[in-house]
C-alpha cells in the first residue's frame, strides 16, 4: 500500500508538470484559425497561442494552460530547465546504481538513487542547494526578464559560423531530448519505487 501511495504521488507530479510541454515565447497572430487542429493531438483544437512559430511547437496543450498565460516565455524557460535537469537526472540515476562508490565512507555507500540523498551528510546536500541557488540568481533574467529563454550564455561559441537552419535544428533536438528525459525519469522513479532494485540489474 505504501508503494502504491508513492506511485500515485509521482504520477500526480507528472500531471501537474504538464505545463512544461506548452513552451512558447510568442503569442499566436490573430490570423490563426481557431478551428486548426493540433499536430500532436489531431482530435483536439490547436491552442491559439501555439501557432507553430516556435521551435518544437506541435500544439500540445490538452489542459489549455497556454490560455491562462499572457506570455509563454516563462513556460519555455521552465520546459528547457526541467528538461535539462531531467537529462542529468537520468544519467545520474544509472551512475548511482551501477558505478563504484566511496566504500568505507559512511553515507556514501547507498546505491539506490532515491535513498542516497537522505544518507549523505547535511553539508553535502547544502552544497548542492547552494550551487542551484547561485545558478538561479545568475540566470534569472533568462527566466523572468527579457533574455532568450534557456540561453545561459554557455556554449554559444559552438553556434558560431552555423546557419540559422542548423541552429534551429539543434534547438529542436534539444527540446525533443528534454521532453523524452522528463518522461524517462518519471518512469525510472516509478519503477524503482515499485520494485526497489536497480533498473539494469546491478553494477557493471
Amino acid at each position: 500500500q505504501r508503494s502504491t501511495m508513492k506511485v500515485v504521488a509521482v504520477l500526480a507530479l507528472l500531471v501537474a508538470g504538464a505545463s512544461a510541454f506548452v513552451a512558447s515565447p510568442r503569442a499566436a497572430p490573430s490570423s490563426v484559425a481557431l478551428s486548426a487542429k493540433s499536430k500532436a493531438l489531431p482530435f483536439l483544437e490547436c491552442p491559439p497561442k501555439l501557432d507553430g512559430s516556435m521551435i518544437g511547437d506541435v500544439g500540445f496543450d490538452p489542459m489549455g494552460l497556454s490560455n491562462v498565460q499572457t506570455d509563454l516565455t516563462y513556460a519555455r524557460a521552465a520546459e528547457l530547465k526541467h528538461g535539462r535537469i531531467a537529462q542529468l537526472a537520468v544519467t545520474g540515476f544509472f551512475i548511482q546504481e551501477n558505478f563504484p562508490h566511496l566504500t568505507g565512507v559512511p553515507g556514501y555507500e547507498e546505491m539506490n538513487p532515491l535513498k542516497a540523498p537522505w544518507s549523505v551528510p547535511l553539508g553535502a546536500n547544502a552544497q548542492i542547494f547552494l550551487a542551484i541557488g547561485i545558478v538561479e540568481l545568475a540566470t534569472s533574467d533568462n527566466t523572468y526578464g527579457e533574455g532568450e529563454p534557456g540561453n545561459l550564455g554557455w556554449g554559444t561559441k559552438m553556434l558560431q559560423g552555423k546557419s540559422q537552419e542548423k541552429i534551429d535544428d539543434m534547438k529542436l533536438k534539444e527540446i525533443t531530448h528534454c521532453r523524452l528525459a522528463m518522461i524517462a525519469i518519471v518512469g525510472m522513479v516509478v519503477q524503482t519505487l515499485i520494485f526497489d532494485k536497480p533498473l539494469l540489474g546491478g553494477s557493471f
